[in-house]
């Protein structure tokens, strides 16, 4: 299995797909086994696909892309602006908001980082607010959607660990308004340091509040909708994806009635392309977990891990500092696929709740896309800004610091995670 690691990684640095890197990576584990036909490599992408579950994820693909057609994201802007314009750094502040609402919406933090930087970026830089600090904050606030319903690493994790998708969904709102907070904060130390002002001299009205709510209606009660169609069984995880794919579509036609021809086509388009990327990247995948599975990798680990301590707080805290390496150099959904089958049995021995520890396991993959030299949100939105890493990081840090202090806290605090699930779903 040394022979597979060491060349997944070269593979990684060469700069191969990740999905060739891993899925070739992964095939070498079979010459090592003459006992091992050939032919299992083939079977296992194929069967790999066969999953049930998994079409959960090219529906919740589709529908964020259908509903960022319908002229939600503009409503969500608006509404993020009433809410905060107010406070200092006032631009900075509707990034964050903006992304607590938009999580409902997509369930990338990629394209929402891509977003944000083609539509705040440049009016920010027109404000006054530094480059550096404009990709830190856009890129780190798009961590957000990850954990507001429905995060596709969140649906990944369930769906390899076998856990309650609808309980994972209801368990990732409180840590995402805990990391919403963490980052308004942050932001108003730079803000008061650098002199960022607001975008508006006074607190907004109730009525204007109320107004702009109103006009975002639609998108607020998606993830309200798709925690209560898996409460009370009125589908299973597989179908609320295509449930959420019509009401995109119905809010887009009879709503607001913007999705036309063009819009509905853009948004298919994009959705093959993004469902590909990731299905291809599971199929692969197999091939690597079985060498994982065939040399009882997660059982050497497990031992290994608990002989460290007896206290469940101490061994998070190692898996943490795992994952948060990891994530710099390999993808997150790589890491989910590849290390779920690990971790998970370990946090089983130790007592801990599956829902739990897969809330604080994501989060801290997820931190990898705003950290060098893989982080995909954060090359992404240092492009589209054209600000070099170095700038990058120097802002990023103490954001950084706010979301590592969520995680954290929901591993001392597990109520934080576990009381809407339990409320939901019941315990």
């Amino acid at each position: 299995m040394l022979l597979v690691i060491i060349a997944f990684m070269t593979l990684l640095f060469t700069g191969m797909p990740v999905a060739f890197a891993i899925g070739i990576a992964g095939a070498l584990f079979f010459p090592q086994h003459l006992e091992l036909p050939l032919t299992i490599p083939v079977q296992l992408t194929v069967t790999q696909t066969q999953n049930f579950a998994l079409l959960a994820i090219p529906m919740f693909i589709a529908a964020g892309n259908l509903m960022n057609e319908t002229g939600i994201t503009d409503r969500l802007l608006k509404l993020a602006s009433v809410l905060t314009g107010h406070m200092r750094g006032g631009l900075a502040q509707v990034v964050v908001v903006l992304e607590l609402l938009l999580g409902g919406v997509t369930g990338s933090c990629i394209a929402d980082a891509s977003m944000q930087a083609r539509m705040l970026g440049p009016e920010m830089i027109k404000r006054g607010y530094g480059k550096g600090f404009i990709s830190a904050i856009i890129a780190n606030a798009s961590l957000i959607t990850i954990m507001i319903p429905p995060g596709i690493g969140v649906i990944l994790y369930g769906t390899v660990g076998n856990i309650s998708i609808g309980r994972l969904f209801a368990a990732g709102i409180i840590p995402g308004l805990m990391m919403t907070v963490t980052l308004m904060m942050a932001v108003s130390y730079f803000a008061k340091k650098r002199g960022y002002l607001p975008e508006r001299e006074k607190r907004a009205s109730a009525g204007e509040i109320f107004k702009a709510s109103l006009s975002g209606i639609w998108a607020l009660l998606f993830p309200v909708m798709l925690l209560v169609c898996l409460r009370f069984g009125i589908f299973t995880p597989s179908e609320v994806g295509s449930f959420a794919a019509v009401y995109a579509i119905a809010v887009g036609l009879l709503a607001y009635r913007e999705l036309t021809w063009q819009n509905f086509k853009r948004a298919l388009e994009g959705s093959v392309v993004d469902t590909g990327g990731v299905m291809f990247l599971i199929a692969l995948s197999a091939i690597f977990s079985y060498g994982i599975v065939w040399e009882r990798l997660p059982e050497v680990i497990s031992n290994f891990m608990l002989g460290i301590s007896s206290s469940p707080t101490v061994i998070l805290l190692v898996i943490i500092a795992v994952l948060l390496v990891a994530g710099m150099f390999v993808d997150g959904a790589v890491l989910i696929l590849m290390l779920t089958p690990i971790f998970l049995p370990v946090a089983l021995k130790l007592g801990l709740d599956p829902v739990h520890f897969g809330i604080i396991f994501v989060l801290a993959i997820t931190i990898g896309n705003v950290t060098p030299p893989v982080g995909s949100a954060m090359y992404a939105v240092c492009t589209i800004l054209d600000v070099s890493v170095e700038e990058f990081i120097r802002d990023a840090i103490l954001f950084i610091l706010a979301i590592a202090v969520v995680n954290v806290l929901i591993i001392w605090l597990p109520q934080t995670v576990l009381w809407l699930p339990d409320l939901i779903f019941g315990k």
